[in-house]
């Protein structure tokens, strides 16, 4: 155990694994989402649904939506900093099978209408883990630096990945890989030793079955 884990992190209370937790999920939504979130619908299950306005965690999501970090003061204002930014929300509780109990459904609609839906856990401590993204399981924390690639299932399309990032002289710690179907929607979550650079990244996204790629740093 790591002195990490026995402290929490630099954040806005009250909770790590209610506040600190939550404002990441938010975070992470967003940065997967690629853009400004016009609106949300968040939905609560288990112990986030019955304490979530004790322990500010929607103001946790919310600020979280909007780009903040875990330890921005900000974060006990988001509400009104959503309204500011014409950003709109529901909030809801939801029953899920199976489901940790501080899991959170958000459903993002970002200004160009993209749209986004991610489930996401909240383990402690201000650990976070993504569990469904566009409703195929993934299962990645983004605690380290992660490219999260969403793309169609076709021959050569994680070698071509691979080679990119071996010709970049990029180490891949952990790599996964989900598919819905045969030929249909595929997501890669690979953890790097290092930080890819802005080319690499944009070379990535031009490999014809991929279809958006998400640098995640800084949680």
């Amino acid at each position: 155990m790591q002195l990490f884990d026995i402290i929490g992190p630099v954040m806005i209370g009250p909770s790590s694994s209610h506040t600190a937790g939550a404002a990441r999920i938010g975070r992470i939504t967003r940065m997967l989402l690629g853009e400004e979130v016009q609106y949300a619908d968040i939905r609560f299950h288990g112990s986030f649904a019955k304490t979530w306005e004790g322990h500010g965690t929607d103001r946790a999501v919310i600020g979280g939506l909007l780009g903040l970090q875990v330890d921005d003061e900000r974060l006990r204002k988001s509400r009104a900093l959503a309204e500011q930014a014409g950003m709109r929300y529901t909030i809801s509780a939801v029953q899920l099978r199976d489901a940790h109990p501080n899991t959170v459904l958000i459903d993002a609609v970002g200004v160009s209408g993209a749209q986004i839906s991610v489930q996401a856990v909240s383990v402690g401590g201000g650990s976070i883990r993504v569990q469904y993204l566009n409703g195929l399981e993934v299962g990645f924390s983004g605690e380290r630096t992660t490219l999260v690639i969403q793309h169609r299932d076709t021959p050569g399309a994680i070698a071509k990945v691979s080679r990119l990032l071996a010709a970049a002289r990029l180490n891949i710690a952990t790599m996964r890989v989900f598919r819905a179907e045969a030929g249909g929607r595929a997501v890669m979550a690979l953890e790097l030793d290092s930080v890819p650079d802005d080319s690499l990244v944009a070379a990535l996204r031009n490999v014809p079955a991929i279809q958006s790629v998400t640098l995640l740093d800084r949680l």
